[in-house]
């Protein structure tokens, strides 16, 4: 991919596809980010005052002040995102020491360059789109990865009998794939589209519910959902189970803050953590407070799509090495892929992206 987000790019996301819809699809979503006006409210102690001179009466110890940081968000408020609203709500972020305020997103905004430009502290992003923004000299580091598989999927309908996406692709019918994705270009190189009768993805399900010989790119926590609410009978296959599976909604700051700041840097990441753990334990209050910003995303769907999305984001893995864990091997692998597809030049150097001390 170049410039653009290929996640959001990709998507009609299920905040505009079961619900009246209060947004446009993804191509044509305003791309100001809307925050929801609030930040974490935090009262950490301070250190201890210094002695009060002889005679002087002891004043009371002032708290240090909250830092203030930004969080831009890559798209609108939806349970993909929820840890970071929990870790607000339960005063995670307080306890850090931070007043954290939430930037919504959109198609459009451009988040690693916010990130890259010290406009906001802290963005999401997906692992392609870090490297591939660093190889276009943007010096931002990922630092903790919701998202363990990717919830990139094909999907197709129950009746056609599909075990796996390389059945969908020799079946014939019809796909609807954006083709200047990542994963996209994977699935051509692996199985070929000549098979297939390849059409623009046009970020809905309406297409799919009234065809049964009907392909889509999806993913797996949203159009799946809304499909089978509209009476749709979708089975939908992860491209991860092809060996393409980049992290997802990535935690990414600039190096500079990094070096200037890390204990800053590791604050927000703990409380993060404590904040996915949260909502996975409980996403209900974090859900109430999204749905009033996003408002075209009704509660059933709140609480189908962050059920959808738990065995993505809790894995063996996490449950061995804590939330967020990122590898050197997988982010090896992903630049090996993206390079063998020729959307890197050629694979950099791992160890200069990953923070060690995280």
């Amino acid at each position: 991919m170049h410039s653009r987000d290929s996640r959001r790019l990709a998507l009609q996301r299920l905040a505009s596809l079961v619900a009246v819809p209060l947004f446009a699809p993804a191509c044509s979503r305003s791309s100001s980010p809307e925050g929801d006006g609030r930040s974490s409210a935090s009262s950490p102690p301070g250190s201890a005052p210094a002695a009060p001179a002889q005679g002087a009466s002891a004043a009371p110890a002032q708290a240090a002040p909250a830092a203030k940081v930004k969080l831009a968000l890559n798209w609108v408020p939806e349970p993909e995102f929820g840890g970071f609203y929990a870790a607000r709500e339960s005063g995670a972020f307080a306890k850090e020491g931070l007043e954290v305020e939430i930037l919504g997103g959109g198609a459009g905004v451009p988040v690693v360059q916010m990130v890259a430009g010290g406009q906001v502290d802290f963005g999401l992003s997906g692992a392609d789109e870090v490297l591939t923004a660093r190889a276009r000299g943007a010096d931002v580091l990922p630092l903790f990865a919701v998202f363990q598989t990717s919830p990139q999927a094909i999907m197709t309908h129950e009746s056609r009998g599909a075990k796996g996406i390389a059945d969908i692709l020799s079946s014939g019918g019809t796909l609807a794939i954006e083709p200047g994705l990542p994963y996209a270009a994977y699935l051509k190189k692996k199985h070929g589209f000549n098979k297939v009768k390849v059409v623009p993805y046009d970020g809905g399900v309406a297409r799919f519910v009234a065809d049964k010989d009907f392909s889509q790119q999806c993913f797996i926590t949203a159009e799946p959902i809304a499909a089978k609410r509209k009476g749709s009978d979708p089975a939908a296959f992860l491209v991860a189970s092809e060996g393409f599976n980049p992290y997802v909604v990535v935690v990414i700051t600039r190096a500079a803050l990094w070096k200037e700041n890390p204990e800053r840097v590791r604050a927000f990441i703990r409380a993060t953590r404590e904040g996915w753990r949260s909502y996975l334990h409980d996403p209900t209050r974090a859900n109430e407070v999204m749905a009033k910003l996003n408002t075209s995303m009704d509660a059933e769907t709140f609480v189908a799509a962050a059920e959808a999305q738990r065995p993505l984001i809790e894995t063996p893995e996490t449950k061995e090495k804590g939330l967020g864990v990122m590898t050197r091997e997988r982010w090896e692998t992903l630049a090996k892929q993206l390079a063998d597809l020729g959307v890197l030049e050629k694979v950099p150097p791992i160890d200069d992206l990953l923070v060690a001390a995280l």
